[in-house]
């Protein structure tokens, strides 16, 4: 049986997540002093409003990213999959966590304690410029997303979404190319991530199918048109 929690330098992740990189004593630090878990499908690695203490790194499974709105509706802003980090922002910017971060299903992650985090953030060249770099891009990609909200229609935000799914559920083949996925997630939760009602998102969904740009299998939606969706979405 493979070792769920092996240490830092022999964890997968660190040759395409986060950590790639790093230096030695960087992976001993956080080795050291890493608390590994696994978490079922809808148990909270993070819960919005509340300090953060450390960060997460996921070394397998996928979670959700989400804002609670209005009513209590969830709005989810991101899906992480293995080599995420996850919590860091809300711990440079020192402020609570402004969302909660679920298991979409079966996780193992490790929890780095703020101080260390901190302490290889600032030491680590590679690391800093990273996440500094992310940090950086998400705020042009803030600005992108609600242009695009106010002024795509429903169709076209659809397709950008499915296609930003297809590259975080996608798994590479051993020649190193992206494979086609099954994406994963309910109805209400892509309407979620689209910004649209759940029954306007399963009409999208049908049409996409209709278009033989997609096909489903239960919840499951497998793309089969990649360039067409990154077209109609505006990807390019």
């Amino acid at each position: 049986m493979p070792d769920l929690f092996p240490h830092c330098r022999e964890c997968k992740t660190r040759y395409h997540g986060k950590l790639a990189g790093v230096n030695d004593e960087t992976l001993e630090l956080l080795d050291m002093s890493k608390t590994c878990n696994l978490y079922k499908k809808g148990q909270r690695l993070i819960q919005e409003g509340t300090r953060p203490l450390g960060v997460y790194c996921i070394k397998s499974g996928k979670v959700k990213v989400f804002k609670l709105g209005q009513q209590g509706k969830e709005h989810i802003t991101a899906i992480l999959k293995d080599g995420d980090l996850v919590g860091y922002r809300a711990m440079l910017s020192d402020s609570l966590y402004h969302v909660s971060v679920e298991a979409l299903e079966e996780v193992v992650a490790c929890h780095i304690p703020r101080e260390q985090f901190l302490k290889s953030f600032q030491n680590d060249k590679v690391l800093n410029k990273r996440l500094i770099t992310d940090l950086s891009k998400e705020v042009i990609s803030l600005t992108n997303v609600v242009t695009d909200i106010a002024q795509k229609p429903v169709r076209e935000r659809t397709a950008a979404t499915l296609v930003l799914l297809n590259s975080v559920y996608a798994r590479n083949n051993p020649q190193g190319e992206e494979e086609m996925a099954e994406i994963n997630l309910t109805r209400e939760a892509l309407a979620n991530m689209v910004g649209t009602a759940t029954e306007t998102l399963i009409r999208v969904i049908h049409d996409f199918k209709e278009e033989e740009l997609i096909k489903t299998n239960g919840r499951k939606i497998i793309i089969k048109d990649l360039k067409a969706l990154q077209r109609i979405g505006g990807i390019y």
